[in-house]
C-alpha cells in the first residue's frame, strides 16, 4: 500500500486513550489512527453525498412540505397514524 505521513495534534486525554487502545489491541497508534480517519471519511462522505442529493432533489421541487411531515410524525404511536406523506 502506498502511504504518506502527516502529524495530528491530539489533546492529552485522546492521546492517552489511543495509547491504551493500542496496547490492549496489539496494534500501533498509527494503525489505529489511520483506521479511525478512514472510518470517519467513509461515514462523512456518505452523509454529505446524501445531503447533497436531497438538496438537489428539493431544488428541483421534489419534496414534502414540512407541515405534512410534522403532522405525520405527530401521529406516530396514536390510533390515527397518518400514511407517509407523498412527494410534491
Amino acid at each position: 500500500m502506498n502511504t504518506d505521513t502527516f502529524s495530528v495534534r491530539l489533546d492529552r486525554e485522546a492521546k492517552a486513550r489511543l495509547l491504551r487502545l493500542a496496547k490492549t489491541t496489539g496494534r500501533s497508534r498509527s494503525f489505529l489512527a489511520a483506521q479511525a480517519i478512514v472510518t470517519y471519511l467513509d461515514i462523512n462522505e456518505w452523509q454529505v453525498a446524501g445531503i447533497t442529493k436531497a438538496l438537489t432533489s428539493l431544488d428541483r421541487g421534489k419534496g414534502v412540505a414540512h407541515k405534512h411531515v410534522r403532522d405525520w410524525v405527530s401521529s406516530w404511536e396514536t390510533r390515527k397514524e397518518r400514511p407517509v406523506p407523498k412527494r410534491v
